[in-house]
């Protein structure tokens, strides 16, 4: 038999020593420690606070929604906020601060969900407004809503599980016996640790009309009857079915939620009534007043929040002219007028988290529901079981209640009455104590008969429980009724209206850059400066930090793309009036910093791209040269770095910018200088080509810098030129001082 592997031990923790003051030091792996002590930690967020449950809440909800249902708010009449909070401290001892904002986002007033729990009064705020605060508990009052008629019935019919609360003084439910899919109806978002959940909300009648199809039909298509979420604030979902099917399919997926808008023609300006749920009124008017201020829309005269009793408002007045469909349009790109709802269906499923689709949801809740149907079916049968047999002990003595009375009469000791009972009329202990508690007002032929004439309803009652018990679609079929009662008594129309994808003519955003020329400085040490031809006209010397000198100077347009490398072969696009105009008198933006290059990264070399025609000429130490295409680093999207922007096979001696090929001179290391007509070197369209070999070196040289050959620049430019690659020629006694400005 070959022998069984022996588990190893954890090793143990290795004593270093005692410290005075510290005590013992114990060495111990990280690993082991993270696991110790993070675990639990994760573990509890996970499953008691962030991820909602197949009922639809969380321990907090439900916890402070069972407090308010002990304490009568159901039937009775509203009662002081604070003192929900305090009862519900009871059950979770997390603070009142956070028991108060969680009945804040479900209340009525807080508007966050499509079927609010809470029926508040006060001040509760609101939940598209980051600075309408809700007032403190001790202000306002609240009660539950009716629809929790819904979550709370036959919860005392052993419907769900009950456990000790945290103290071990009172119990709580585990569960909700909610008769609808709570979990799809109103928007539940949790972040835990290594995990989130953020669900959407869908139209009750909706939600409820699907589960009947799915329980009736579970291959039934989910979009027959489930259009699309349904967001408390309305606004416009822009419905891609691609997308819906993903998220229907998966519980993963996004879409786009745009506000509803009005334009009033009368006193040109556009109402913004309803937003995305993602956003809010006070981050909408900020980036819009920073649009207006950063001259990226000009047609906004004003814009104000009018937010009132009546419901959100944001009015936007309009410049004279305006298109106001245009610019709404140029809104929804910019602004959050339009934004992204991420979906994320995680649920607690037996005490796990898992990502469910919108089928799968709906099937573990109508297994949850089948389950408490059937545990209240079971309560109700055994209640009505245990009714049919006291009724039977009494229709026992129907037979001789005198004989009932003698019995009790001439009994001597109390504690033998029970006994003599079951010994006169042979019925069992639990009959004989019923029929002893009678009252002696009772023990008259009606009330004896009327109370027996019940057998025959138990009796019935009792067979149907037990046919439905034995028959599982039966259980469905009350599943489904109570859904056609809740959609029937609480179903409203839909709040969100359903764009579809295909339809909506969007419109390519140009954003307006005022263009006028400017002059362009770059400094060897990476300094930038944009300067108008006024400004510059009336400016002194231009102003360089210690040891810096001016690199490139050039004229451009303010509307230009620019383009700036690094020694590290990358490339970073910027535009022309993405900086400030400037003076000489200021050293300019730091390029590194101000394009957020890595660390120890420098520019190297700045290019006006224009229309991104012509070529640039990389001349690298090693002799060699390559000739790119300057439309290479031209991107159809708006990408502001490029990897490979040139070979990295050896370090880089220059970079020009060629509109149209002309003359170059490069310098070696040795003291030679080699002209040529870069026609010769033919062009790539791959960024990163090492090129052709230029100019030949000896071991131990190297080249050392390019420029532009200018007449005059050396007495004799046929004495450099050479055809290509070639050594070059060490100039002559009076050309050796041009070298040495290289």
């Amino acid at each position: 038999m070959p022998k069984k592997k022996e588990k190893r031990a954890a090793p143990a923790p290795k004593t270093r020593g005692y410290i005075a003051g510290a005590g013992t030091v114990v060495e111990e792996e990280v690993g082991e420690t993270l696991r110790k002590n993070y675990m639990p930690y994760a573990m509890s967020v996970i499953l008691s606070r962030a991820i909602p449950e197949i009922d639809g809440f969380k321990p907090s909800h439900r916890k402070l929604l069972y407090t308010m249902y002990t304490m009568g708010l159901l039937t009775s009449g509203r009662t002081k906020s604070s003192n929900i909070v305090g009862q519900t401290m009871k059950l979770n001892p997390h603070g009142d601060a956070a028991i108060y904002d969680t009945m804040v986002r479900l209340s009525r007033g807080y508007e966050a969900l499509l079927h609010p729990y809470v029926d508040s009064k006060g001040n509760f705020g609101k939940f598209y407004s980051r600075d309408m605060a809700w007032a403190a508990s001790r202000y306002t009052e609240a009660k539950l809503d009716p629809l929790c008629r819904e979550l709370f019935q036959d919860i005392d019919k052993d419907t769900v599980d009950f456990v000790d609360n945290f103290d071990s003084t009172m119990q709580e439910p585990t569960l909700l016996p909610a008769t609808f899919p709570t979990i799809l109806v109103n928007a539940n978002t949790g972040i835990a640790v290594g995990m989130a959940s953020n669900i959407c909300p869908f139209n009750l009648q909706e939600v409820c009309r699907t589960a009947i199809a799915l329980i009736r039909d579970p291959q039934a298509d989910v979009f027959e009857t489930l259009q699309a979420p349904d967001f408390p604030g309305g606004g416009q979902l822009i419905f891609d079915r691609a997308q819906m099917e993903k998220i229907y399919n998966t519980g993963r997926g996004s879409f786009r939620v745009r506000s509803r808008w009005t334009y009033d023609k009368a006193a040109g300006c556009i109402d913004i009534t309803q937003i995305p749920p993602s956003t809010s009124v006070e981050i909408i008017v900020e980036k819009v007043v920073d649009l207006v201020r950063q001259n990226k829309v000009k047609e906004i005269a004003d814009i104000r929040d009018e937010t009132d009793l009546e419901g959100l408002k944001i009015t936007i007045d309009l410049k004279r002219g305006t298109d106001p469909e245009k610019l709404m349009q140029k809104l929804f790109k910019l602004t959050t007028l339009e934004d992204s709802f991420a979906c994320n269906f995680n649920v607690l499923i037996a005490g796990a988290p898992k990502v469910l689709g919108v089928r799968e949801l709906l099937e573990e809740w109508t297994a949850f529901r089948i389950e408490c149907v059937r545990r209240r079916t079971y309560f109700d049968l055994q209640k009505k079981k245990e009714k049919l047999h006291l009724l039977q002990g009494l229709q026992a003595i129907l037979l001789d209640i005198d004989k009932a009375i003698r019995i009790v009469r001439e009994t001597e000791e109390e504690a033998e009455v029970v006994p003599n009972l079951m010994i006169g009329f042979g019925i069992d202990e639990v009959q004989a104590e019923y029929v002893a508690e009678i009252k002696l007002r009772h023990l008259n032929r009606e009330y004896i008969l009327k109370r027996t004439a019940e057998l025959e309803d138990l009796e019935r009652a009792i067979a149907e429980l037990e046919s439905i018990l034995g028959s599982k679609s039966k259980v469905k079929n009350l599943i489904i009724k109570e859904l056609e009662a809740v959609a029937q008594k609480y179903g409203q129309p839909r709040r969100t209206r359903i764009l579809f994808a295909d339809e909506i003519q969007e419109e390519a955003v140009v954003e307006e850059v005022p263009d006028y020329p400017v002059r362009l400085f770059f400094t060897q040490e990476g300094y930038f400066k944009k300067i108008t031809p006024q400004s510059l006209r009336m400016s002194g010397e231009q102003k360089l930090k210690e040891g810096d000198q001016i690199a490139q100077e050039m004229d451009a347009q303010n509307g230009d793309e620019l383009l700036f490398f690094s020694d590290k072969c990358q490339v970073y696009k910027a535009k022309a009036w993405e900086f400030e105009d400037t003076k000489a008198s200021v050293l300019g933006d730091y390029i590194p910093a101000k394009l957020q290059m890595e660390e120890g990264e420098n520019a190297l070399y700045l290019v006006d791209a224009k229309d991104f025609s012509g070529f640039l000429l990389f001349v690298f130490e090693n002799g060699k040269a390559a000739k790119v295409e300057l439309s290479a680093y031209q991107t159809k999207t708006n990408r502001k770095k490029l990897l490979n922007a040139y070979s990295d096979k050896s370090p880089l001696a220059a970079v020009l910018y060629l509109p149209e090929d002309r003359e170059v001179m490069l310098t070696a290391s040795s003291g030679r200088m080699l002209l040529f007509h870069t026609g010769v070197i033919a062009p790539k369209a791959t960024k990163n080509t090492q090129g052709v070999q230029a100019m030949n070196l000896k071991k131990g040289q190297r080249v050392i810098g390019a420029k532009f050959f200018q007449e005059g620049m050396v007495q004799n430019p046929n004495r450099y030129k050479k055809n290509l690659p070639a050594l070059g020629a060490l100039p002559e006694a009076g050309d050796a001082g041009e070298q040495l400005q290289l």
